[in-house]
């Protein structure tokens, strides 16, 4: 990937960066344990982003 992205594409990137992350523990707590894993997780190699 090229070093100078342009803005739209590195806030893309920036955005499914920060869904990727887990599920918080309070949030496993408060539904009880209903909500384990996030439903739009996303693997590097499986699903690409529509950059």
């Amino acid at each position: 990937m090229a070093r100078n992205k342009p803005a739209a594409k590195k806030r893309r990137l920036a955005k499914a960066g920060k869904q990727r992350q887990a599920v918080p523990t309070w949030v496993m707590g408060k539904t009880a344990g209903k909500f384990r894993a996030h439903p739009k997780r996303r693997h590097w190699r499986t699903r690409k982003i529509k950059a």
